[in-house]
């Protein structure tokens, strides 16, 4: 059996420019940071012919193009399998549909585990490639390369997503005394909405496809913060992040109404009055997790528990996509 695991990510700044509509005219940048919290995908030869599948449903396809999880199937076809006989099961530390990049640490994972299972080595930079080639090319899905690339490098990372589809990934210099206050101080709570991003992307795609000025001008502004937030990281100032985080939000949430909702906006505005100098919802919006910064942690802390909110601890991981058992 062999076992791969992909972490999942939190967007630290200049999220939605990574979307092929933006950087293909404008070229994107985005922070992202990988964080302990994983998509695992195990692979083995079982005994009988056929591919057998174990995720929320249980599969059992006698060829490539019978495989119902559009994912897989499109991972068995482009590499080639001519006569399968695999038995793949995947397993999430957290749901998808919480807006923690849980397709791309999928598709990395999953990738991941069928080329070592064939002995064909893939680095970081091919994983994330390969993947954005089956989520992006191949489905035709409405989604940006943050995920696929975090996922694939781990760490905390700046990524520049140029004109000609190229990316460009480089650690953040920040130092251990500020990612320590980072693990510290960024507060994860779930909203229980759980959605797809696909809605909320897609149309950002056709508005920034047709040049809709609002769009355009809202994204280059949020790329423009996300550079901010590179400076005052760099410089230990997590502070002046925390801030850039909020005015990040104000920005984010303008570009659809499904961005967010009456209760969203109510817990945030609690968690502002209760020591979190910035926040937003990460991922697409819609849902998921709201990520605060806390300048007052017990306070934050008591604020959201007394609203229901449940939080999720969580440190960096500095390791990307990796084989964890072969």
């Amino acid at each position: 059996m062999l076992i791969t695991r992909s972490p999942l990510r939190i967007s630290l700044g200049g999220g939605g420019t990574d979307l092929p509509s933006y950087y293909q005219e404008h070229g994107g940048f985005l922070i992202s940071a990988a964080i302990d919290k994983y998509v695992w995908v195990t692979v083995t030869r079982p005994f009988m012919e056929g591919i057998i599948l174990k995720y929320s449903k249980i599969e059992h396809a006698h060829t490539i193009e019978a495989v119902e999880h559009p994912i897989i199937r499109e991972a068995l076809l482009m590499m080639g399998v001519t006569e399968p006989q695999l038995e793949i099961t995947t397993l999430a530390d957290i749901p998808a549909g919480t807006g923690l990049g849980s397709s791309g640490s999928f598709t990395t994972a999953l990738l991941k585990a069928l080329y070592s299972h064939e002995r064909r080595m893939l680095m970081p930079e091919e994983v994330a490639r390969l993947a954005c080639e089956l989520e992006i090319d191949r489905l035709g899905r409405h989604v940006g390369k943050q995920d696929q690339y975090i996922a694939a490098y781990g760490g905390i990372t700046c990524f520049d997503f140029h004109r000609d589809g190229t990316v460009h990934a480089e650690p953040l210099a920040v130092s251990q005394e500020t990612i320590f206050d980072l693990e510290d101080n960024l507060l994860l709570f779930f909203t229980g909405y759980s959605r797809s991003a696909s809605d909320i992307l897609e149309d950002q795609n056709k508005r920034t496809q047709k040049a809709d000025p609002s769009m355009v001008d809202n994204l280059h502004y949020v790329k423009e913060l996300g550079r901010r937030s590179r400076v005052a990281l760099e410089s230990g100032r997590a502070d002046q992040f925390g801030e850039i985080m909020h005015e990040h939000w104000e920005h984010k949430r303008k570009r659809s109404t499904g961005m967010s909702n009456g209760q969203i906006d109510e817990w945030y505005a609690l968690g502002r009055a209760n020591g979190a100098v910035g926040g937003k919802l990460v991922g697409a919006g819609g849902g998921g997790f709201l990520l605060f910064y806390a300048s007052e942690r017990r306070k934050l802390r008591a604020a959201m528990a007394s609203a229901g909110l449940k939080e999720v601890r969580f440190r960096f991981e500095f390791e990307g996509t990796r084989v964890v058992v072969a």
